[in-house]
């Protein structure tokens, strides 16, 4: 079982949208709407900054972007946690000997201390952030890599995620894909023109597919 990490393993947008108002504030810009913003997380700092500072130069967006990392790397989980039963949800998983492991084009130098924190590190078979190989999803190779890291083969392997590229990735490297329809999505994007295996509305369906996927108890 391979995950995305913000707005399908993990729910950051507290974290990752309150940095964003404070960087507004300082800049002397009016905030935004916060649903507005948390809908955009899965588009990273760069999308986030496009979101927020839509009239600046190249140069200024790049300052931004650097300038949002920076403070989102000092306050990387202050709210952040796993969405509702998918700490129970990997128990199981662990407990049948069912690999799972994290697939995200976050940086992992944000990556890295945000598992840490909600003790996941030493729980996940792999870490595949967005800047462990030179590519990133949509492209298959960082999915691929986790599948080596794991032991299991494409075909055996289910990919759930909140965007486009992730159903993407997942379907070009062979894999089952999940659309999270509780995670980050834009109004304006519609996850059933994804072409994901599967979409699922809350965590909690999730959990009783997954569970019913690899035959253990989903009551």
């Amino acid at each position: 079982m391979l995950f995305d990490l913000d707005g399908t393993l993990i729910d950051t947008a507290l974290d990752m949208v309150g940095v964003l108002l404070e960087q507004l504030r300082d800049e002397g810009r009016e905030p935004i709407d916060f649903e507005l913003a948390r809908s955009n997380v899965s588009h990273g700092s760069a999308g986030l900054i496009n979101l927020a500072f839509p009239d600046v130069s190249d140069a200024e967006h790049e300052r931004l972007r650097t300038d949002y990392l920076n403070r989102y790397e000092a306050a990387v989980c202050v709210d952040s946690v796993l969405f509702p039963g998918l700490d129970s949800l990997l128990d199981t998983f662990e407990e049948a000997a069912i690999p799972w492991g994290i697939v995200t084009n976050k940086p992992a130098r944000m990556t890295a201390p945000l598992l840490a924190a909600l003790g996941l590190s030493s729980r996940a078979a792999c870490m595949i952030s967005g800047d462990t190989i030179p590519e990133r999803k949509p492209h298959p190779a960082p999915m691929l890599l986790a599948c080596e890291q794991t032991g299991v083969a494409p075909h055996n392997t289910v990919y759930i995620g909140d965007a486009a590229r992730d159903i993407d990735a997942g379907k070009a490297a062979g894999m089952f894909t999940i659309a999270a329809g509780y995670g980050y999505i834009p109004s304006d994007e519609d996850a059933q023109s994804w072409g994901a295996d599967l979409i699922v509305d809350d965590t909690r369906e999730l959990t009783t597919i997954l569970l019913k996927g690899v035959n253990l108890d989903a009551s």
